[in-house]
């Protein structure tokens, strides 16, 4: 019975291979004796990117969202049926596995005798947070998103062209969820199919609140409220639930990584994580789907993607990323070890001055309270770099087209 089923899914496994594969920007570690452990919202090519990747190797491929598999009380039989179906495979790639009961205990015991091992499952039982319990430190973690500009361009093929200003446009508008960016569903439709999913699959079911309508109500607040604080005071107005329920809730709704934290800058790590933060979106096509009037706020969809591409590109660079707030504010700081290395303001359109004087003098005030020259305006099109002096403190600061900022992040080793 089991030997059939892992046969079965071998045919799945090969269909997979066949299948366009877009290479991401990112890597697994076969060669580091840990358990590799890829982590991402849901739908965004975690199974995919592991099959593909592993292609070439010896390996196995299990998936337990079958309830064949996870009926079956002795694991040894899986894992015999898998050695008689591969030849004593090299890698183990298991799929969805937290809907198999005491997943966790199984994969360690394998990884205890020695089997290499990479599994993928939903964001619900393999959160970050919650790796160090169930895998005690022996775990790689490996993070997929949808699409980021760069990894879409690269495989175009055709390089800086006009295709690029498309693609911007595409991400602004519609997001790169696999499904969307492929052009095999439908944006709007889907993507709400996909929160309604992750809302009920991630936090409804694993939590079971009282009142799951109010889970979906504060994310779409959440999504409204894109770029801006998190008020735990003002959703709590809003949904007639105490801040402690509410600030559980929103916890809930960020470890479904649809939404990140952008923290205020502060030099002392304690402030940064007790500050309200601002909250992003990880794809823009969620803003144009949920909640929000798609034509609204060109500017506002320019900096959630912008935030977007920095916080996946976090992952590679190990940089951090920050709002500074004082006088003036300022969208992104980035640093690294103690060190502020570039701040960022985003705005769509510089056409009226009296925009580009508020955005440049907000660079140049906090260029001298955080001891960075790097200063760069984020445009939708705009290229130019300018003087500018505000109460005798003179900076240049450079205009860039988001096209050509984001080519520059990537770059970065």
């Amino acid at each position: 019975m089991v030997q059939d089923v892992i046969n079965q899914q071998k045919n799945e496994r090969d269909r997979l291979l066949s299948a366009h594969f877009i290479p991401r920007d990112a890597k697994l570690n076969l060669d580091s004796g840990l358990i590799n452990v890829i982590i991402g919202p849901r739908r965004a090519g975690k199974s995919f990117f592991a099959v593909h990747t592993l292609n070439g190797s010896r390996f196995a491929y299990a998936n337990f969202d079958d309830e064949r598999l996870i009926a079956t009380e002795n694991y040894d039989e899986i894992t015999d049926a898998i050695d008689r179906v591969y030849g004593n495979p090299e890698i183990l790639l298991f799929d969805e596995i937290q809907n198999l009961q005491k997943w966790e205990l199984f994969v360690n015991r394998l990884h205890r005798q020695g089997r290499k091992i990479v599994i993928t499952g939903s964001n619900s039982n393999l959160l970050s947070g919650e790796l160090a319990t169930h895998l005690t430190g022996r775990n790689f973690p490996v993070y997929i998103f949808p699409f980021s500009f760069n990894e879409l361009l690269n495989s175009s093929g055709t390089g800086e062209s006009e295709n690029a200003k498309t693609l911007f446009l595409d991400l602004l508008e519609k997001g790169g969820y696999p499904e969307v960016a492929s052009g095999k569903a439908a944006g709007r439709d889907y993507l709400q199919m996909l929160f309604r999913d992750t809302i009920y699959k991630d936090i409804v079911t694993r939590y079971k609140p009282r009142d799951p309508a109010m889970i979906s109500k504060l994310a779409e607040l959440m999504i409204a409220g894109t770029g801006s604080p998190l008020s735990l005071r003002n959703l709590s107005a809003v949904t007639g639930y105490n801040q402690r329920t509410v600030s559980k809730f929103v916890l809930y709704i960020l470890n479904t990584m649809i939404f990140f934290r952008v923290p205020r800058f502060s030099f002392k790590i304690k402030e940064q994580q007790i500050s309200a933060g601002k909250t992003y979106l990880i794809d823009n096509g969620y803003l144009s789907s949920i909640g929000f009037n798609p034509s609204a706020n060109q500017g506002k969809k320019l900096e959630n993607l912008i935030a977007s591409e920095l916080y996946k590109n976090s992952y590679k660079t190990g940089m951090s990323l920050s709002y500074w707030k004082k006088d003036y504010e300022c969208d992104f700081v980035l640093h690294q070890s103690g060190k502020v290395t570039e701040i960022i303001q985003a705005s769509a359109d510089l056409s009226n001055p009296k925009t580009l004087e508020r955005e440049m003098r907000a660079l140049i005030t906090a260029s001298e309270d955080l001891q960075c020259d790097r200063l760069t305006i984020i445009t939708t099109n705009e290229k130019s770099v300018r003087s500018f002096e505000w109460y005798g403190r003179k900076r240049e600061i450079t205009i860039l087209p988001f096209t050509e900022w984001v080519s520059k992040i990537y770059s970065l080793p």
